[in-house]
């Protein structure tokens, strides 16, 4: 009785989910943007540095690349969020090593580096596998090579801050990690670690927090006046994550897409979730197809939440003619920045996010969403 009970919760929740977004179109909820003036700059979370230099160069004539790569670079030098750039997240070592992306809308070129160590400038060697390579992504010391073949200095990316961070954590027995089916057991105790015996796919969609307090990721869409895209990320990804780890942050379409044909969109949160649905490029097709920048981030992230409703993250869109949107789950709020000639300044924006639908307090969240799209409902019909 109590299954027949959750399958029927589940089924209304993803009924009300649809509702709300439909109706949200028709109003202007608070995570719904309205339209801006081209050039634009939009970036994920509150680091209006960033902003304020990739707008400095739009302004100034420099390419929509040039100013994704300025701006992410920016947040790399001033350690963002102590996500971004040097001195970060530690892995499973205590390295800290970095993932970066870059897009041009206007060629489909994509540079990408991932689990790059010892370069602190993770998107201008992202940038460089663009301009000086036929490739898309390098990954790991091969990654450090080319870049001290392009100029890039090697340099340790390691504080006393990450290293301090990294012994904590050893004290703490290892915890939190991101092991599973192995022994000992990884919630107890650090490795080294082997299979354990008798291990089958359970299906089981638990994740790790990857909130602000774990991990963020810059990302960041530019259009020039001329309507030319390009996006890029830059993270040093998840605290004490297994070495190697690559996220989402350098993956095509994943961490970000940029297409002249659409616009542009970039994502943060569960990188190894979103890896899997590509949202930021499912944005822009909507985007492509017709879809307004609001519409589009939250439509990418349906298909996500229906198989893990536990993830966290938030998506920012722009299309080619000045208009954005940002959609976000799981959070309370998520604040991003934007710039263009209608703004004086880097604007700060703190929009609210549909929240997750634990199964702890489905009654709960079915009551809310009901009152809510009741509301709407009652509003929409006063029009």
């Amino acid at each position: 009785m109590m299954e027949v009970i959750r399958v029927q919760t589940s089924k209304l929740m993803r009924f009300l989910w649809l509702a709300l977004v439909i109706l949200s179109l028709a109003i202007d909820l608070p995570f719904a943007v309205k339209a801006k003036q081209l050039p634009l700059v939009i970036n994920t979370w509150p680091v209006p540095s960033a902003t304020a230099e990739a707008w400095s160069q739009i302004s100034r004539g420099s390419s929509a690349v040039e100013a994704v790569v300025k701006g992410c670079s920016k947040c790399e030098e001033l350690q963002c969020r102590g996500s971004v750039g040097y001195g970060g997240k530690p892995d499973e070592h205590g390295e800290t090593t970095l993932d970066a992306m870059i897009m041009n809308g206007a060629t489909m070129e994509v540079g990408s580096v991932g689990d790059l160590r010892r370069i602190k400038n993770a998107i201008g060697v992202a940038h460089a596998v663009m301009m000086y390579s036929k490739h898309t992504l390098i990954v790991g010391e091969s990654a450090k090579e080319f870049a001290k073949g392009m100029g890039f200095v090697e340099e340790d990316l390691s504080t006393n801050k990450s290293f301090n961070d990294w012994r904590a954590w050893e004290r703490n027995n290892c915890q939190p990690n991101f092991r599973k089916n192995v022994v000992p057991d990884p919630t107890l105790h650090c490795g080294p670690y082997r299979p354990a015996e008798n291990v089958s796919s359970s299906g089981n969609h638990d994740i790790m927090d990857t909130g602000p307090d774990n991990h963020d990721t810059i990302g960041m869409v530019v259009v020039d006046s001329k309507g030319n895209v390009a996006s890029g990320t830059s993270t040093n990804g998840l605290n004490h994550k297994i070495p190697g780890r690559v996220g989402d942050s350098p993956i095509v379409g994943a961490g970000s897409y940029a297409s002249n044909a659409g616009g542009g969109a970039a994502a943060t949160g569960n990188g190894d979730i979103m890896m899997r649905f590509l949202p930021s490029f499912h944005a822009v097709m909507e985007m492509e197809k017709g879809a307004s920048p609001r519409e589009a981030a939250t439509l990418a992230f349906s298909r996500m939440t229906k198989f893990y409703p536990d993830f966290s993250g938030a998506i920012i869109a722009a299309n080619t003619k000045g208009e954005y949107g940002v959609a976000c789950y799981g959070y309370e709020s998520h604040t991003f920045c934007v710039q263009s000639p209608a703004d004086s300044k880097v604007e700060m924006v703190t929009v609210l996010c549909l929240q997750k639908q634990g199964n702890s307090s489905d009654r709960g969240t079915v009551y809310t969403v009901l009152v809510i799209v009741s509301s709407l409902m009652s509003l929409v019909s006063l029009f």
